[in-house]
C-alpha cells in the first residue's frame, strides 16, 4: 500500500480534526461517572462532533467479520481492550476504567485519538497500568522522527510496558491516517529497532498502545467487534495522531483539555 506524505496545508486540516477529537473526549470526561451508560456517552459524542461540523468516522465503519460499527465512539470497559460497542446495558461503576476511542472527519481529513478514563477511585494496580500505558505512548512518539523506523516506535512501547510485566497486544496496531482513517503503514506496539518502514517528514500516523495487565492474548466477542483479554484482566489504550517531522514529532491530537478539567 502506498504511503501518502502530507503537505503543510493537509497537516493543518488534520490538526483541526484531531483537536476536535480532543475536545470531544474532554466533553465526555465531564460526564464519566458511576451510573452513566456507555450509550449515553455515545449520544453526547455524536451530538458534539456534528455540532462542530464534523462526522463521527466510526459510525457505520465497515467490518470484515460482520456488520458495520453501530455507534460514534468505541467504549471499552475494564477487560475490553478495544472496539467496545456503546450500550444502555453497560453502566459505569466506581473502580471501572473505560477506554474511549474517537474519530472525526472534518473538511475531508481524519482525527483519531483514545484515552482511558478511571471512574472514581481505582486500585493502585489499575492506576499503574494507565500511567505506564500512557507513558509508553509518549516513548513511542519520541522515536517517531524522520530517519527512524516503524520498529523503533514499537520497540520503545514494548520494552517499557514489558518491563512492568504487562502484555502488549500483537493483533491490533496503530496506522497511517489522512483522508482515510486507516492508511499505510501499520504501526505495531512491538518491534525491533531499525526494522520496518523508514519514517519520513510529512507522514501522519496514529500510535496507540493497547496494553494488558496480564497475558497479551485476546478474544473477539460474538458481536464481532469487542476485543477482550482472554484472562479477563484489565487493559488500557491511549492514542495520539502525530505528524512526522525532522527532529521531533508534532502531536496533532490533545489530552490537555481532558486533564485540565
Amino acid at each position: 500500500m502506498k504511503i501518502f506524505l502530507k503537505t503543510e496545508d493537509e497537516i493543518s486540516l488534520m490538526r483541526k480534526a484531531n483537536q476536535l477529537v480532543g475536545a470531544t473526549l474532554a466533553e465526555l470526561g465531564k460526564h464519566i461517572q458511576p451510573g452513566v451508560t456507555t450509550l449515553q456517552l455515545d449520544k453526547i459524542a455524536e451530538e458534539f462532533i456534528r455540532d462542530h461540523g464534523a462526522t463521527p468516522t466510526f459510525k457505520n465503519f465497515p467490518n470484515p467479520f460482520g456488520g458495520p460499527f453501530p455507534a460514534s465512539i468505541c467504549t471499552s470497559v475494564n477487560d475490553v481492550v478495544v472496539h467496545g460497542i456503546p450500550s444502555d446495558k453497560v453502566v459505569l461503576k466506581e473502580g471501572d476504567i473505560i477506554s474511549i476511542d474517537c474519530g472525526t472527519l472534518l473538511d475531508g481529513y481524519n482525527g483519531d485519538s483514545c484515552y482511558t478514563f478511571a471512574i472514581g477511585e481505582v486500585s493502585p494496580e489499575v492506576r499503574q497500568l494507565l500511567n505506564v500505558t500512557k507513558e509508553s505512548l509518549y516513548k513511542g512518539i519520541e522515536q517517531a522522527v524522520a530517519g527512524k523506523h516503524v520498529g523503533d516506535i514499537g520497540a520503545a512501547v514494548q520494552d517499557y510496558c514489558e518491563s512492568f510485566g504487562y502484555g502488549v497486544v500483537r493483533e491490533l496496531t496503530g496506522h497511517g491516517i489522512g483522508k482515510k482513517m486507516h492508511e499505510a503503514p501499520q504501526i505495531p506496539n512491538y518491534g525491533v529497532r531499525g526494522n520496518g518502514v523508514m519514517l519520513k517528514a510529512g507522514m501522519c500516523i496514529a500510535i496507540e498502545p493497547m496494553i494488558t495487565m496480564g497475558e497479551r492474548n485476546i478474544w473477539m466477542l460474538p458481536d464481532k467487534w469487542s476485543i477482550v483479554t482472554r484472562d479477563r484482566k484489565p487493559a488500557a489504550h491511549f492514542e495520539h495522531t502525530i505528524a512526522i517531522r525532522k527532529g521531533k514529532a508534532e502531536i496533532l491530537s490533545t489530552f490537555e483539555e481532558i486533564e485540565n478539567h
